[in-house]
């Protein structure tokens, strides 16, 4: 079984921003990471998502760690660039700047706190796609927005020539399989537990925020799966769940997560660093996958 490339690839990271000590953008440790994962078998990058600290980070700090990431990793990956918030005139503002510091393609998130209706929400997708040549990939993550990017209004949105893809959180795969079925639109799971699930019914891979600690595992499993042998992909799946629930689903931000098993330097408040016993924790799984993995 051979997989489709999606218009990013298959294996994308969402990448972590990297601050110094003193809380600053460090674009030199954020290049380092970054060609640090695509050696380790990430096709493409995702910079200034949820994991990136986008909603405490400037528009300068945002266009700084593109350039320096694209410096890094150079043309050939992909780099999608998060430009989304709830004003839909800055979100414009953002992707112009992100066209212009070498962006690839964008990540637009749902506008968030105000819940506008589906009507609103397809405008303003619809705003943004018109605004530069880049392709879009909507990020559909109600749980943190409110406000779901509904299978209808997919539907109609996947008609726009530069919405190409979804990152998709919205935990409803039934109707994510029906816009798969129905569109050309590039499925990418935002979800780790969702990641092989979402695969085997067609999407085109993930963005993971567990992939800054474990990309070659997360890769095995779809390598696994486009291989045909589909019960090594379910096995090195099941591997990697332990470590995905606990940077995902046990009580911190993946943010906070994956920064303490990097030591990428301090997340910026609100969030909080992971105190000693969570980092101990973390670690523990990790190197237990580790240990399993290589």
């Amino acid at each position: 079984m051979t997989a489709t490339a999606g218009p990013f690839g298959r294996t994308l990271c969402a990448m972590i921003t990297p601050f110094t000590a003193s809380g600053t953008l460090d674009p030199d440790a954020a290049g380092r990471h970054a060609a640090s994962l695509v050696a380790d078998g990430c096709d493409g990058l995702v910079l200034s998502g949820t994991t990136g600290e986008s909603p405490t980070t400037t528009d300068a700090e945002k266009t700084a760690l593109l350039r320096a990431v694209r410096e890094a990793v150079g043309g050939g990956v992909p780099i999608v660039a998060g430009v989304g918030g709830p004003d839909t005139r800055h979100t414009l503002t953002l992707a112009r700047q992100a066209e212009q510091a070498g962006a690839d393609g964008l990540l637009v998130v749902t506008p968030y706190y105000s819940k506008p209706p589906q009507a609103a929400v397809e405008a303003y997708f619809r705003r943004i796609a018109d605004a530069t040549g880049l392709p879009l990939m909507l990020y559909d993550i109600p749980g943190r927005t409110g406000t779901r990017i509904e299978p209808e209004t997919l539907l109609r949105l996947a008609e726009h020539p530069r919405i190409v893809a979804v990152k998709d959180c919205a935990y409803d795969l039934l109707g994510s399989t029906k816009v798969i079925g129905a569109t050309s639109l590039a499925y990418y799971s935002g979800c780790e537990e969702l990641n092989l699930p979402l695969y085997a019914v067609g999407a085109a891979g993930f963005v993971s925020t567990v992939a800054n600690v474990a990309p070659r595992q997360l890769r095995a499993v779809l390598d696994a799966f486009d291989a045909g042998d589909t019960a090594r992909a379910a096995r090195l799946n099941g591997l990697i769940l332990p470590l995905a629930e606990a940077m995902m689903s046990a009580g911190l931000p993946g943010t906070v997560t994956a920064k303490a098993l990097l030591d990428a330097g301090p997340v910026r408040e609100p969030l909080q660093p992971a105190g000693r016993v969570a980092t101990d924790g973390l670690r523990k799984v990790y190197e237990e996958l580790l240990a399993i993995t290589c």
